[in-house]
């Protein structure tokens, strides 16, 4: 016969494990938003840069 009360080295791993996950998960969603960021800003830029070149052209 199996024990039903659960291992609790078992039940610690599996919590390290989603400790480990969610922190994972939160870093790479916070390289997303400053890849995101980034991109914004250097649209903004190209966009400066090209009216500027629109409105002094020849």
């Amino acid at each position: 016969m199996t024990d039903p009360t659960p291992d609790p080295t078992s039940a610690r791993a599996a919590e390290d494990r989603d400790r480990r996950r969610l922190a994972l998960e939160k870093k790479r969603e916070r390289y997303v938003w400053y890849y995101l960021g980034y991109f914004l800003f250097g649209i903004h830029i190209v966009a400066f840069v090209m009216i500027y070149a629109v409105t002094h052209a020849k």
